[in-house]
């Protein structure tokens, strides 16, 4: 697995899993929030199937 999600990305992705699970843990919305744990996971691994599939890759280019 080649990493496909750059830092920005990450952190936003990172962030937007930790929101919607902290609201579905205080019962502010639905268990539809734990689907948080998405974002948080490939912002966490830097690794994204969709990015993949579709050839997207937001990671800076090494030299």
């Amino acid at each position: 697995m080649k990493s496909n999600v750059g830092g920005l990305d990450r952190i936003i992705r990172i962030a937007l899993g930790l929101a919607l699970i902290g609201l579905t843990v205080t019962g502010n919305i639905g268990v539809w929030g734990w689907l948080g744990v998405v974002p948080l996971a490939t912002g966490a691994i830097g690794w994204c199937p969709p990015y993949a599939i579709l050839g997207f890759n937001t990671c800076s280019m090494k030299k």
